[in-house]
């Protein structure tokens, strides 16, 4: 074998595979055409979303523990109100009774319905002032008595 059989065998084969591989090449799926600058972008989202969801977190964290610390716990309100309704009575007993608008305090601390209803209707439409002053009146309480048992409404 010559060079020039070597040559004959070989460089048809060399141009086939050079001729296989640029199509290849050229039919292979490009790249998604997604550029530096589209790639920092989406970083940049993905972050912000995360540091968005940490902030909701920490400011829910927040919110419950400020909540815990200034409500009392539904134990401590109750025995509150209770007594708040016992000091209540007893001033409606050594009092006049009822009140100027024929309410009273019942035994045990309550409230007539009635006046029940009425200061929580009034509460809840904003009028706070005018249902501390109704319960005052109806049932001789001081002031702070009053104004505790309306806000817990």
């Amino acid at each position: 074998m010559t060079m020039g059989d070597v040559l004959m065998v070989f460089l048809p084969a060399g141009v086939l595979a050079a001729i296989i591989w640029s199509f290849t090449t050229a039919l292979r799926p490009r790249d998604s055409g997604t550029s530096d600058a589209e790639k920092y972008q989406q970083d940049l989202a993905r972050r912000s979303a995360e540091h968005y969801a940490e902030q909701v977190r920490v400011a829910t964290a927040v919110r419950a523990r400020l909540e815990a610390n200034t409500r009392p716990s539904q134990n401590e309100q109750q025995q509150s109100q209770q007594e708040d309704h016992a000091r209540a009575a007893q001033r409606g007993q050594s009092g006049a009774g009822a009140g100027q608008f024929g309410y009273a305090a019942l035994p045990g601390g309550h409230l007539d319905p009635q006046l029940a209803l009425q200061l929580q209707t009034m509460a809840h439409d904003g009028h706070k002032i005018q249902a501390i002053k109704l319960l005052r009146q109806a049932t001789r309480t001081d002031l702070a008595t009053a104004k505790k048992y309306v806000d817990r409404l």
